[in-house]
């Protein structure tokens, strides 16, 4: 399905990719505590919002 090169390519790629993610999130952190304070508190609630909209389908299925 794909040659050796190319999954060769795709796994340095990847390796790559996740460690520019690391050295950017490592080095936004701090501007992050700073500026989102409370995104958990969205995140919660779309969380359950997502739950209840499952529940409203399931229960008008029956």
């Amino acid at each position: 399905m794909f040659s050796k090169g190319q999954l060769i390519f795709a796994g340095c790629f990847f390796v790559a990719f996740v460690i520019a993610m690391i050295y950017a999130y490592r080095k936004d952190a701090m501007l992050h505590k700073t500026f989102y304070k409370g995104n958990y508190k969205i995140l919660i609630g779309f969380v359950l919002f997502i739950i209840i909209l499952f529940l409203i389908k399931t229960s008008f299925k029956r």
